[in-house]
């Protein structure tokens, strides 16, 4: 999978200068969208068969600080899916390749009526990809 790249905007930096801590939130939203649509199932393909995908839980552990104009380079990976919970993994970096922050993402899969989606049985397809990104995690 190829990393997703953001360049730090200067509305995202604080009062002195450092990116603002919600900011990676953000771009780890950006990444997965991208992500997402690299192993073909983008938002609107997945809105359009009826699948919602809740944010239920976010860790970010902050190493290094980032500033206006910087180019950060986000990894997403999955490290667990079994079917209804998916946890992502972020590492980003900078151009000097020094790890800035590594943070995860635990969501589910919901139905419009928000009823909790059985993968496997109504979307096997999208099950099968994300059984396979899960098993290639754990090999590495």
């Amino acid at each position: 999978m190829r990393e997703y790249k953001h360049v730090v905007q200067y509305y995202e930096t604080d009062k002195m200068g450092i990116t603002h801590h919600s900011n990676y939130i953000r771009w780890m939203e950006e990444a997965r969208i991208d992500f997402l649509q690299q192993i073909g199932w983008d938002y609107a393909k997945l809105e359009e068969v009826g699948v919602i995908s809740p944010v239920v839980k976010v860790e970010c552990n902050y190493k290094k600080t980032s500033t206006f104009s910087d180019e950060i380079s986000i990894q997403v990976s999955v490290t667990e899916y079994k079917g209804i919970k998916l946890v992502l993994q972020y590492e980003m970096k900078n151009k000097c390749n020094e790890i800035i922050c590594e943070a995860s993402s635990t969501h589910c899969f919901m139905d419009r009526d928000n009823r909790i989606i059985r993968m496997a049985k109504q979307f096997p397809e999208f099950h099968k990809v994300l059984t396979g990104l899960a098993q290639n995690h754990d090999s590495v």
